[in-house]
């Protein structure tokens, strides 16, 4: 799969180790910066994100910021993201099996690198259950509240 992964200043180091392992477990990882740790603005990096899921230049992403929240919140204003704070193993799975989340968010003063590799494992194994109706219906549900609320330009 190919990764479009990005973080703000607060969440580089982290994303560094996170760009290796995600290639070392062979998946193409996209860095679309932070380049370094000097003050940025993580709704630049969610847009960039995002942008590259909507364009289908990425097959998922991953979000870092501080706490995870702040780009968890700019990435979800975007049509089609479903992005969610996974600080767990089980939330990272079930995020994509259960809800088809295509974007991990993580936050780097949460999680230390060991389990943020778990989860992004986790994360990265899990498949959408789409053969689950319930599973189908809710997302459904989902997209169609989106289609609500979005800009009739977006439509």
């Amino acid at each position: 799969m190919k990764i479009a992964i990005a973080s703000d200043h607060a969440g580089f180091p982290l994303k560094q180790e996170i760009l290796e392992y995600v290639s070392r477990l062979g998946h193409d990882a996209l860095d679309l910066g932070a380049h370094n740790t000097e003050p940025s603005d993580y709704p630049d990096f969610a847009a960039a994100v995002g942008g590259a899921l909507m364009a289908s230049s990425a097959d998922r992403g991953i979000l870092i910021c501080g706490s995870g929240v702040g780009v968890c919140v700019a990435a979800n204003k975007m049509p089609g993201i479903r992005a969610g704070i996974c600080h767990d193993t089980y939330s990272a799975h079930q995020g994509v099996e259960h809800d088809d989340m295509n974007v991990l968010v993580i936050g780097a003063r949460i999680l230390g690198s060991a389990l943020a590799f778990e989860v992004t494992q986790s994360y990265l194994n899990a498949r959408f259950q789409a053969y689950e109706e319930r599973f189908v219906r809710r997302l459904n549900k989902i997209k169609a509240i989106e289609r609500l609320y979005m800009p009739v330009a977006m439509r």
